[in-house]
């Protein structure tokens, strides 16, 4: 407990004391009734003083109609039809569950904070070779810090020396460590399990990935989904709808039927005290901020609470394949050779390939062994633009290239079964063969696709660049409902336009997936989107309503699931206070119950409801 809730325990208790003593003297003495008066008078005075000096500052504010004001209307005014023991037990009830609900929403967004809590407040710097503790935002872009196990990573940066395993769950929601070493690049809020580091600061305290999390989960409340600006609308006129009610409860009945002014006053303060909406006001917005917590802890960065309104009702899903669905790094997928050994034509296609930065150059000398490739092997290289190279290798000629390439100087080239790119290689005026250069699929990406199906998505779509063979291989293993090839952007655009249309005279929503830095037209078409944007990628992060840290297409789905968990818990919230409030208000208007259940109606309802709320911190 806070001291706050302490010193609200403390009057409590002692309120119970005061107003039990008051009771027996009450009850032994035969009072007149201003001596009850100012016993309990009193009694309510001490316990619930703090009440209406709030209500009187909220007035001040123009705050009228809030539950302070409320229950002090419906207090006093059972002070003046001589209720005197009711009012002071209805102030009390009112503390009591003021107190548990100040606990649950204390607990909750602890929870939430405790998850995000990966912002280190002290970092180790070496200057002139020795190590001062300093604050993150002491340390300057280019300096060492020195970070030893179990302490978390203050800033970003790269690892110079030391050799350590590192828990990225703080960030990505992935529970296998990752090994580093030197060079390694390394991100804030980790938590360095094995060896000492030593790390090269490369941003500055308040750009690390740490602190633009952090940031993002704090302001993510100020775009509001449509259920909560709803509650927010509808407790606006409808307290103060209630509160009119009230006032022609307590008086028309008396003038029309000669009822007993009392009576219809007593049932006119219940009615006051059961319309506060108090339960809606707070544990709606609470189970947003639960799911925007629970997400962020599993890797997934949601911008608002509108978002996951919107990716609770996704009904298609579009997606770019490269970087995607796929790894968007080229490895050799398949060797064919002729007479050579296949990792011989694989070595002499590389050293043709030797000088050159194509993507397709540098993926072939990757899967060589690094000893094999010499600069004394290679010589008289002459590159081809948009066909391929001519070199000689240990002083045999050597073409490395596409297949018009080879068709042009003669060689008939074998064609892959698979897709991807082929590099054809002719040795000495001999074709040699070909290899193979593909993207590979991401190891959950299938799963990603069928979790979707499960979670109502309808169709499942993709939009590439590539040719139509890779496009249709990809679909196909993936189990895609349509794909789209060799696409320019504005052929995107208005793939995804018709999309659109397709969705609207429905209630689904349009989502896509892709890199978060070069797709603007393609979101600017949908409901959000959502960056594969890798660990703490600063375009993705400011260019997509959701990122997915660890580039893991599953998470999707599960962020998919957290979404409509969340909707479900705020739907049941609102359901819930607005059934047992229309209940105990008419129970109240038709005199069969009294404060003591309209107390329950206001502030037991919203401890229920905000317990419920705190289940959206939770995936299961």
């Amino acid at each position: 407990m806070s001291r706050k809730q302490k010193k609200m325990l403390y009057r409590i208790l002692i309120g119970i004391g005061l107003f039990l003593a008051a009771e027996v003297v009450t009850h032994l003495i035969d009072l007149p009734g201003w001596g009850e008066l100012i016993v309990f008078g009193a009694v309510y005075l001490i316990v619930g003083g703090s009440t209406l000096l709030k209500a009187g500052r909220n007035i001040l504010h123009g705050q009228i109609f809030d539950e302070n004001f409320l229950m002090c209307l419906a207090t006093i005014g059972a002070f003046g039809i001589q209720q005197y023991p009711e009012a002071v037990e209805v102030i009390l009830f009112y503390l009591i569950g003021s107190l548990f609900e100040s606990v649950a929403v204390g607990r909750s967004r602890k929870a939430v904070s405790d998850l995000m809590d990966i912002c280190p407040d002290e970092a180790v710097v070496i200057r002139d070779g020795v190590q001062q503790t300093v604050s993150p935002e002491a340390v300057a872009v280019g300096e060492t810090i020195f970070v030893a196990p179990g302490e978390k990573i203050p800033l970003d940066g790269v690892v110079r020396k030391g050799d350590s395993t590192v828990d990225t769950s703080a960030l990505t929601g992935e529970s296998i460590p990752a090994h580093v070493t030197k060079d390694s690049e390394v991100k804030s809020g980790c938590i360095n399990l094995t060896g000492t580091m030593e790390i090269e600061v490369t941003k500055p305290a308040g750009e690390s990935t740490a602190a633009k999390i952090m940031e993002l989960v704090e302001t993510s409340s100020s775009s509001k989904a449509k259920t909560e600006n709803f509650i927010t609308r509808f407790a606006r006129y409808y307290t103060p709808c209630v509160v009119i009610g009230a006032v022609l409860l307590a008086v028309l009945p008396p003038l029309l039927t000669g009822g007993n002014w009392s009576d219809w006053i007593y049932r006119a303060l219940t009615f006051l005290i059961v319309s506060c909406p108090c339960a809606l006001v707070i544990s709606v917005p609470l189970s947003f901020f639960g799911g925007i917590g629970c997400a962020s802890k599993n890797g997934v960065l949601i911008k608002g609470s509108n978002y996951l309104e919107v990716l609770a009702k996704a009904k298609t899903v579009v997606m770019d394949k490269t970087g995607t669905l796929t790894q968007g790094k080229f490895t050799v997928a398949e060797q064919y050779s002729v007479n050579e050994d296949p990792q011989m034509l694989l070595t002499t296609a590389a050293l043709a390939e030797f000088y050159s930065n194509h993507p397709i150059a540098v993926s072939l000398r990757q899967a060589v062994d690094p000893g094999q490739l010499r600069a004394e092997r290679v010589d008289q290289v002459q590159e081809i633009a948009g066909k391929g190279i001519r070199a000689l290798v240990d002083g045999k000629q050597v073409l490395a290239g596409n297949a018009v390439f080879l068709e042009e100087e003669g060689f008939s080239c074998e064609s892959p079964k698979q897709p991807g790119t082929a590099v054809q290689v002719a040795i000495d005026g001999t074709y040699a063969g070909y290899i193979l250069i593909a993207d590979t699929l991401k190891p959950d990406a299938k799963q990603a696709i069928t979790g979707m199906k499960e979670a109502g998505v309808q169709k499942t779509v993709m939009l590439t660049g590539d040719n139509a063979k890779t496009g249709a291989y990809v679909a196909e293993q993936l189990g895609l409902d349509a794909y789209y090839a060799q696409l320019m952007p504005t052929d995107k655009v208005a793939h995804m336009q018709t999309l659109k249309a397709e969705l609207a005279d429905s209630k689904g929503t349009l989502v896509f997936v892709g890199d978060g830095m070069n797709d603007a037209p393609v979101l600017a078409q949908s409901d959000v989107g959502v960056a594969m944007g890798g660990l703490g990628s600063d375009a993705a992060i400011e260019a997509a309503d959701i990122v997915i840290l660890d580039d893991q297409p599953s998470k999707l789905v599960l962020a998919m699931q957290i979404a409509k968990k969340t909707m479900r818990i705020a739907k049941e919230n609102i359901v819930f206070a607005l059934a047992v409030k229309a209940i105990v208000l008419l129970l109240g208007a038709l005199g069969l119950t009294g404060i003591g259940m309209a107390v329950f109606a206001d502030v037991g309802v919203s401890v229920l409801a905000i317990l419920n709320a705190c289940r959206a911190l939770r995936t299961k």
